[in-house]
């Protein structure tokens, strides 16, 4: 079956930096493109970055563009994200998620707080 599991999170300052990992089983990993995704309390999802199978192409939220970069690996069915530059606002549980035959499947999330 497919799973996503992500590592990575934590506790960081604001102005700081942390790389997100998703490991993928269960499917032929690099025929499928990958998303992150984020959710605050109390708000709702929001899909940060997205690459394409083959890692060519990639796309980001408006609000962290240009201080995060989404990457995969594909020998390692990973995927990553790093986060440059963050803010307390980037503060969210962080998921990774693939869309394979109209279905869609997370990872159970790793939790991501910027603070002082």
């Amino acid at each position: 079956q497919v799973q996503l599991v992500e590592s990575g999170g934590g506790l960081v300052q604001p102005g700081g930096s942390l790389t997100l990992s998703c490991t993928a089983s269960g499917y032929t990993f690099s025929n499928y493109g990958m998303s992150w995704y984020r959710q605050a309390p109390g708000k709702e999802r929001e899909r940060v970055a997205q690459i394409s199978s083959g890692g060519l192409m990639d796309r980001y939220l408006d609000s962290v563009q240009d201080r995060f970069s989404i990457s995969r690996d594909n020998s390692k069915n990973t995927v990553f994200l790093k986060m440059n530059s963050l803010k307390p606002e980037d503060t969210a549980d962080y998921l990774c998620s693939t869309v394979i035959g109209g279905q869609t499947y997370w990872g159970q999330g790793t939790q991501v707080t910027v603070s002082s």
